[in-house]
């Protein structure tokens, strides 16, 4: 099979004909449709997450169908299609897992990090690990879901019920979450770096009732505030645009420092959270409330041999949505 491989941090990824991997017990042979391209992707290449296996192939927003199982296979059928997240394997016994925060499973291993993701024609995971893909997407149209949309879905529900909105970083997440919070009535603020007006303008032809600069503040206070930006920063912009009793959600695995701050604002009963990875819990309801939504994904397709090409415009700003490579 082709396959972009990563060789070590911090260089680019290289193209391989590698074995087509078999599944063992338990796994899915799956012929890759469609992978979307992650910030999460880039902090791996970039050795933000420096305990992964190396080489590795990256990529965990996967479309694809079952080609071949793996003994003990109970779920799918050949010829079905099946997405793959980032979360590929969790231990299940241990204290989080038992209390359904598998997310936060010490022996968790996640796709394209610790076990070969979709840069490549083929890929093998777990089955308990895979959602089936809801009919209304196209492959393409999907892959976004299985990241950005369940890891921005699982931030939403973590800001709680707020009424006002603020968005930081209006990239594939955000334009996920933003229409899942407008189905809900929210009301959305959305924030971007200073001078972006192409992004203000894809924000709010997704319902952001205003648009603004990182820094700036929003016209009402926010009753809670997602940060999808990696930027350490951007927590002290947000707690000062929370309103007392609001959530401030960094939803990146990866953040730079945050800069001391003054505890006035955070007083007042406003809160500073993480959000970490996903459960399956997540990708059943969220993957069941896209399609009613319904969500509309918006994507740049590349060929799979384009992947460095798509993983410099994702690291420069310079992607509308969600890229996906297509082998």
């Amino acid at each position: 099979m082709k396959a972009m491989q990563l060789a070590a941090p911090r260089t680019a990824l290289k193209p391989f004909d590698l074995p087509t991997p078999r599944p063992g017990s338990g796994h899915l042979l799956i012929k890759v449709h469609a992978c979307g391209v992650c910030r999460t992707d880039l902090h791996v290449i970039d050795g933000d997450l420096a305990q992964g296996k190396m080489p590795i192939i990256p990529g965990h927003e996967i479309v694809g169908t079952v080609v071949e199982k793996g003994p003990g296979v109970e779920r799918f059928a050949i010829g079905e299609r099946v997405g793959v997240p980032w979360l590929g394997y969790t231990c299940g016994t241990c204290g989080y897992c038992a209390s359904g925060r598998e997310n936060l499973c010490d022996g968790a291993r996640f796709t394209g990090y610790h076990v070969d993701g979709g840069y490549a024609e083929y890929t093998v995971a777990d089955q308990r690990y895979c959602f089936p893909v809801p009919a209304a997407y196209d492959d393409v149209a999907a892959a976004p879901l299985l990241c950005a949309g369940l890891i921005g879905y699982r931030s939403l529900v973590m800001a709680g019920d707020a009424a006002r909105l603020g968005i930081y970083g209006f990239g594939a997440a955000a334009h996920i979450v933003a229409q899942v919070a407008r189905h809900q009535g929210r009301k959305i603020f959305a924030f971007t770096k200073p001078g972006d007006a192409e992004g203000q303008r894809f924000a709010k032809t997704l319902g952001a009732a205003w648009t603004g600069d990182s820094t700036a503040m929003p016209p009402e206070p926010l009753g809670a505030a997602i940060i999808f930006a990696p930027v350490g920063s951007l927590v002290v912009h947000a707690l000062r645009a929370t309103a007392k009793g609001g959530t401030v959600v960094c939803a990146g695995i990866h953040m730079s420092e945050i800069p001391a701050f003054p505890y006035e604002i955070l007083w007042g009963e406003r809160a500073v959270r993480s959000v970490a990875n996903l459960t399956r819990r997540d990708g059943e309801e969220f993957l069941a409330l896209a399609p009613k939504v319904p969500v509309r994904t918006t994507v740049e397709p590349y060929p799979l041999s384009q992947a460095n090409e798509a993983l410099a415009r994702l690291r420069e700003g310079r992607i509308t949505g969600a890229a996906v490579l297509v082998p």
